[in-house]
């Protein structure tokens, strides 16, 4: 498995235009939120907390926090601290009539503003080379929320400095140049 330092800066490296991260925070979030309705509309025949019904979102939830924690504990109870009203308020949306289609309209709506960053930044997503930066997009957010904080600023800086350098490999590569803000 990756670091988290690794992940983080590969997300980065393709993230590094403010206008790009400013979209993200609202782009991502919402994505998160249509994607738990969706898994919520998924009611498995177990029951795991009294007499809440156990969601497929429930489920995924639980596994994509495990390998958070497995990242870095901070983020993951950030992640946590954000992702458990999330997963309520899905849950409770989950139970309207036309769910999924307002699931789908969020959804739509948070990868516009996902490819409007992305228009800014000169860059392709994350996840076109690998698949496994969908899962580091809400991570990259929450680190960004610590770092903005002044929180792990030693991560900030490692991981900044590493996707700074894969930037550079990336546009020395493409032949373009690099963003201003680098």
């Amino acid at each position: 498995m990756k670091s988290v330092e690794e992940q983080l800066s590969t997300y980065k490296s393709v993230h590094l235009n403010q206008t790009n991260i400013k979209t993200h925070f609202v782009g991502i979030p919402l994505i998160i939120w249509a994607i738990m309705v969706w898994l919520s509309l998924v009611v498995l025949p177990i029951t795991v907390i009294g007499s809440f019904p156990t969601t497929l979102a429930m489920v995924i939830f639980t596994f994509v926090l495990v390998y958070y924690f497995l990242l870095n504990i901070n983020l993951a109870i950030g992640q946590l601290v954000f992702l458990l009203p999330t997963l309520f308020s899905a849950h409770l949306v989950s139970q309207m009539p036309n769910a999924g289609w307002i699931a789908a309209a969020v959804f739509f709506v948070g990868w516009v503003f996902q490819f409007i960053g992305h228009y800014y930044e000169k860059a392709k997503p994350a996840f076109v080379d690998d698949l496994n930066q969908l899962l580091i997009g809400p991570l990259f957010i929450m680190a960004e929320v610590f770092f903005m904080l002044g929180a792990l600023k030693s991560l900030d800086k490692i991981v900044t400095k590493k996707a700074i350098d894969k930037r550079r490999i990336f546009e020395n590569n493409r032949k373009e140049p690099i963003p201003a803000e680098l």
